[in-house]
């Protein structure tokens, strides 16, 4: 779901899970990496559409996303079934004000992207809403990371975007955000993220028609 510079912490790795529905190809999808001022980086990622979800579903995942989802056979946690490779916890860290997963909420993250070491954050959820989610993380006021995706409705299926910058954009912190994107977050690990992010997107339609029953009540 996401990246930035922070390693994990000990956290213990869930039993490996079948991977039911086929994951999409990087080929699927429009992306590119791109270089900013000050040494920050930008990933973008234009999904192939998303057959039968509608915003208000993707709404619905994200506020809902602690819950499980029958896969493979077993009710299992809904962010381990997103990404049955890489995905190793979700978690709410702080409730936002309504004591919901929505805006204002931290999400604890845990995962890693084509076997690389696991990444563990906690980001802010800035924005969610029917258009999309913004996950954020902060160092003494400062955005240094930011992952956004928005989503619009489409005759073939949810559009479906993300974008994530890393760095922070006043030039003081050049330095920091040349550490980000040499060290923490190389090109390398981003193409990574791509491949990994396209799958777990792609995996939404067959979640969530797996979810009919809750969809419908929450309508």
């Amino acid at each position: 779901m996401s990246m930035n510079p922070t390693r994990t912490r000990a956290v213990p790795v869930p039993d490996p899970r079948p991977v039911v529905h086929p994951l999409r190809g990087v080929g699927s999808a429009t992306w590119s990496i791109a270089e900013l001022p000050h040494g920050r980086r930008r990933v973008t990622i234009d999904h192939a559409p998303l057959p039968g979800v509608t915003p208000a579903d993707l709404l619905w995942w994200f506020t809902h996303i602690g819950g499980t989802v029958r896969y493979g056979g077993a009710d299992v946690p809904r962010y381990l079934a997103w990404h049955p490779v890489d995905h190793i916890l979700w978690e709410l860290a702080r409730p936002a004000p309504d004591g919901s997963a929505g805006e204002g909420a931290r999400f604890r993250i845990v995962e890693r992207f084509a076997r690389n070491p696991a990444i563990d954050v906690t980001e802010r959820v800035e924005k969610l809403d029917a258009t999309g989610i913004r996950l954020v993380q902060r160092r003494f006021g400062v955005k240094i990371f930011q992952l956004e995706h928005t989503w619009s409705a489409a005759a073939e299926g949810a559009h479906y975007v993300s974008v994530m910058d890393i760095g922070a954009r006043h030039s003081w912190l050049a330095p920091l955000n040349r550490w980000l994107t040499t060290r923490a977050m190389p090109v390398a690990l981003c193409e990574a993220w791509v491949q990994h992010n396209v799958e777990e997107v792609g995996q939404l339609p067959f979640l969530l028609a797996a979810l009919t029953d809750q969809l419908a009540a929450a309508r």
